[in-house]
């Protein structure tokens, strides 16, 4: 009984530290929660790798109904912002989103690449919403959210859900798997910051201490109020 209960603890600091737990009294002033941030990072880098194996032709592409034909002017980044911010889904919708992208890339020959990136995410993400949220959108709405027309996002949204077999429940077990995962992200990002910093300049002898972590807030404090004011009358 006690470990169950240590468990459960941890769950919940993993969903706070992830800012999927919100009091309902801050809602109205809170800021991007840290999923975003952490999301867009991961899935970044798994374009990146992605498109590295393609370009050596270690790895062959079938096309989707996701791929667009140029890539996106927004980051990953600012479009799961965006998402949050007009689509009002729960910041839980985009751990699950990540679960449904990758389930569907569990198909021989589908990769993410920064074409069909923005695609899988608001589709994925509208899914989620549907699936899980007490209240959501018609697609008409997240067409227009996600920069896509209704018919496109209704397309995105079927086929997605057919080749998920329109299996969409999570247990605890999955979702926390994911949560770590995202939360290993974070960690990623701290350690990496003194290699890079190292690479640039070898003199300077690099300690590593407590301040990391607090110049890293500051960085995705600054990221969130930059991608906030991008965002402002997009729509």
């Amino acid at each position: 009984m006690g470990s169950s209960t240590t468990h459960g603890c941890d769950e919940l600091e993993s969903y706070s530290s992830l800012g999927l737990i919100v009091p309902q009294s801050q809602k109205k002033h809170a800021e991007y929660p840290k999923v975003l941030f952490l999301l867009s990072t991961y899935l970044d880098k798994v374009v990146q790798r992605n498109e590295e194996l393609l370009g050596s032709n270690k790895i062959r592409e079938s096309t989707t109904v996701f791929h667009g034909q140029r890539v996106p002017d927004l980051s990953i980044k600012l479009y799961a912002e965006r998402i949050f911010k007009y689509a009002q889904c729960s910041p839980s919708c985009f751990v699950l989103g990540l679960i449904y992208m990758e389930r569907y890339l569990q198909q021989p020959n589908i990769y993410m690449t920064s074409l069909s990136v923005h695609r899988l995410l608001i589709a994925s993400v509208v899914v989620a919403a549907k699936f899980t949220d007490d209240s959501f959108f018609n697609n008409a709405y997240y067409g227009k959210v996600g920069g896509i027309s209704t018919r496109e996002m209704n397309r995105l949204e079927l086929d997605l859900l057919f080749s998920l077999d329109f299996r969409l429940r999570v247990n605890l077990e999955t979702f926390g798997s994911y949560c770590l995962k995202l939360e290993k992200e974070a960690l990623a990002l701290v350690l990496e910051r003194p290699i890079q910093a190292q690479g640039a300049s070898r003199t300077k002898c690099l300690s590593r201490n407590s301040s990391d972590d607090e110049t890293w807030k500051h960085e995705l404090a600054r990221e969130r109020y930059t991608s906030a004011q991008a965002l402002q009358g997009c729509i």
